[in-house]
């Protein structure tokens, strides 16, 4: 598993909201959804980003842009136009004067705007949560990613703007799905071309890769530094020493976050037992795990399970 694959572990679509704005200029959109990721991709027409006391942002037809929440930020057909619909969290549309306008401006399966043929058309797809697993990956990426046609494969995102306005058996399905794929395609043309956090490339590394994977597929084998070196065979403190420097951390302190990770993951998305979450990720007893826990959360994972959210998490951890 790598760091892409790891971020498809957190920030899995499930149940994603994909739907397709068609909007008439003038137009604005202030976002509040408080989403963890939104993917925005511009079919027809342009807007403007604004996020901030950042400079405005321009989308051209067939640009993508990825945001990172939960900040707020605004869409619009031009930075001097005012918001006049605001979305807010579980993707209630709203006036600035608080009327839902959902039922409203319905133009159809996953369709909503203004004008049905309006000069702007954009398909977004949100996750509206992330896996606490995905956080170290989350944190690399800053506020806003705008991607130009050309630097990727945009062939996922075709089928994603084609299959959003279908309403076929499991489609809900295939939308998750493909969301996934597309946000993974951006991001990885993203790193190829942007400085990507040293941790990401350690993968490529022949030594400390193989560690990063024996590490991420087999948490709860009881590793040591002395059992991951011979693994990979090298020495003891070269690999601690090679681990350190690539990942910016020691390989246990790595495997401890790491561990914990899935734990608030299997917690929010399971009914196990927490001494079974406990074993399975690699800790000896339900006390054990919930001592380690509440160390690097600042709650039990009892208290996470009754809902605490992945924004708490990350802020604690």
């Amino acid at each position: 598993m790598d760091a892409l694959a790891s971020l498809l572990e957190g920030p899995r679509a499930r149940g994603a909201f994909v739907m397709c704005s068609l909007l008439k200029p003038p137009w604005s959109l202030r976002i509040q959804d408080e989403a963890s990721l939104a993917v925005v991709s511009m079919v027809r027409g342009g807007a403007w980003i604004m996020m901030g006391e950042n400079a405005p942002r321009q989308l051209c037809e067939g640009d993508v842009a990825i945001f990172r929440g939960p900040d707020y930020y605004t869409l619009a057909d031009d930075p001097a136009t005012a918001p006049e619909i605001v979305i807010h969290p579980g993707n209630v549309t709203k006036t600035l004067d608080g009327e839902v306008l959902c039922e409203t401006l319905s133009l159809g399966v996953r369709q909503w705007g203004t004008d049905a043929d309006g000069a702007t058309m954009m398909v977004t797809g949100t996750y509206e949560t992330a896996g606490a697993a995905s956080q170290r990956l989350l944190r690399a990426l800053p506020p806003v990613i705008v991607l130009q046609r050309g630097d990727f494969d945009t062939r996922l995102l075709d089928i994603l703007v084609d299959e959003a306005i279908k309403e076929e058996p499991a489609q809900g399905v295939v939308l998750d799905r493909l969301l996934d794929m597309v946000l993974i395609a951006a991001l990885r043309a993203w790193f190829a071309r942007n400085d990507a956090p040293a941790w990401y490339h350690a993968y490529s590394d022949p030594l400390v890769g193989k560690a990063l994977r024996l590490l991420q597929h087999n948490p709860a084998h009881g590793w040591t530094v002395a059992s991951l070196a011979e693994a990979v065979g090298v020495s003891r403190a070269a690999l601690a020493r090679r681990f350190t420097d690539l990942v910016g951390e020691p390989p246990m302190s790595f495997l401890t976050e790491w561990r914990l990770a899935l734990a608030a993951d299997l917690l929010a998305e399971s009914d196990a037992t927490i001494e079974a979450i406990a074993r399975q990720v690699g800790y000896g007893s339900a006390f054990a795990l919930s001592t380690a826990f509440k160390r690097h959360f600042g709650v039990s994972p009892r208290d996470h399970r009754q809902g605490a959210t992945p924004a708490e998490l990350s802020s604690a951890g």
